[in-house]
């Protein structure tokens, strides 16, 4: 007898606002360091720090998912991965306590690189979420269509 599962997909409404939190943080994110005062030097190193701590972002969901059951990965890259995590997080945000304006615009940009990491954990769930139900769903079709010939 073959396995039936049960396939829960996300919502278009909750795909939806997945997304448009996303871009949403990229464009407040990206307004900041527009219009932050200061040095062009300080807001470029800034807009690094954001990018460093996206992609890092998406690189520890990646690996966190990936090895959920069993360990798949290696600890050497496992390690990599939360060390580059924490060396985005710590240098961004020593980036942004050394820059001179005030605290106001210190908090904007805080929250917005808060909201950038949120949303970033988010976009990478529901990306994985959607693919791994179409590999349960093709699973499904192959294991019905010799049955039904």
């Amino acid at each position: 007898m073959a396995t039936h599962y049960v396939i829960q997909r996300d919502t278009g409404s909750w795909r939806t606002q997945v997304w448009i939190s996303f871009l949403t943080s990229i464009g407040a994110a990206g307004y900041g360091i527009i219009w932050m005062p200061g040095q062009e030097l300080d807001r470029a190193f800034f807009a690094i720090g954001l990018f460093f701590c996206l992609f890092s972002s998406f690189a520890v969901a990646k690996t966190l998912r990936d090895n959920r059951k069993r360990q798949v990965d290696t600890s050497s890259w496992v390690m990599a991965v939360w060390i580059a995590f924490i060396a985005a997080f710590s240098l961004t945000a020593w980036g942004l306590w050394r820059m001179n304006i005030e605290g106001w615009q210190k908090a904007y940009m805080v929250v917005s690189w808060l909201f950038l990491v949120n949303t970033t954990f988010m976009v990478a769930k529901t990306v994985r979420d959607e693919h791994e139900a179409d590999q349960l769903e093709r699973q499904q079709q192959a294991q019905q269509a010799p049955s039904s010939q």
